[in-house]
């Protein structure tokens, strides 16, 4: 009877100490879920190959573009078609945002009056690229109740903006997958609780040795008709040879495109 009773207590003894061994890792709050997953798409440095198409009612368009990052305070992209296009480049340097048009031999620095200007013609702003990280320092989050999507179960997360924050959004909604924390759909709501676009990305795969969503697309709720999506081709991260000083005016005037293998 004592070996029985010895044996029971041991048992609730390993079931008393799951949370702090096997289950042990703390849970996650809904800042940490967001910033992981925000995350998931940055190495210390990053190289990527992309093509996006816009659609309209009436017409569509692609534009394809090779990228290069330094954590979230740097960023680099290269417009390589179409040939109009072609050599253009986008540069966020810290907390300015800067456009190279080789045709006209001019560097435009954007002004924050133009942040919520449409990029490149899509659905994706200006704003959109100069405050990647914003998700993560300007807003509050909080869990909701787990949903279901893209065939995931996901946490649902509410951001509402830092009061001294300079944000344009009035509330976030992100659903991010639990298995893996890729972000997989955004809402973005306006000051009055309108629903003003919706991010989804989907066509999970391994790429830079990260699974990560390769299909992105950007559909406006107010404006029918109009999406933008984008395939993300090649992906690479922790980058060799890349540091503060490649993100220059003077680099992105004598910038070239990389030649990749895509296999």
């Amino acid at each position: 009877m004592k070996r029985i009773i010895q044996k029971g207590t041991f048992i609730l003894l390993i079931i008393f100490l799951l949370p702090a061994t096997i289950l042990g890792q703390k849970s996650l709050t809904a800042k940490e879920v967001v910033q992981k997953s925000f995350n998931r798409f940055l190495g210390k440095s990053s190289f990527s190959i992309m093509e996006m198409k816009i659609e309209r009612p009436t017409w569509s368009r692609s534009v394809t573009m090779q990228n290069w990052s330094l954590g979230t305070q740097y960023y680099i992209t290269y417009i390589t078609a179409p040939a109009r296009d072609n050599g253009e480049v986008f540069l966020k340097y810290k907390k300015d945002m800067w456009n190279y048009i080789p045709a006209i031999n001019r560097l435009i620095k954007i002004p924050p009056s133009m942040m919520m200007q449409s990029w490149m013609g899509s659905d994706f702003t200006n704003n959109d690229l100069m405050k990647q990280n914003s998700i993560v320092t300007d807003y509050t989050h909080k869990f909701n109740k787990s949903e279901k999507y893209g065939g995931y179960t996901c946490y649902v997360i509410t951001l509402k903006p830092l009061p001294e924050a300079a944000v344009v959004w009035g509330s976030i909604k992100i659903w991010i997958a639990k298995s893996n924390l890729n972000a997989l759909k955004t809402e973005f709501f306006d000051t009055h609780g309108n629903l003003i676009k919706t991010e989804k990305a989907s066509r999970l795969k391994i790429m830079g040795g990260r699974l990560l969503p390769s299909f992105l697309e950007m559909i406006s709720n107010t404006k029918k008709g109009h999406r933008t999506v984008i395939n993300i081709i090649y992906q690479e991260f922790n980058v060799k040879g890349i540091n503060a000083g490649f993100f220059s005016i003077q680099r992105i005037k004598s910038l070239r495109p990389r030649t990749i293998r895509i296999k």
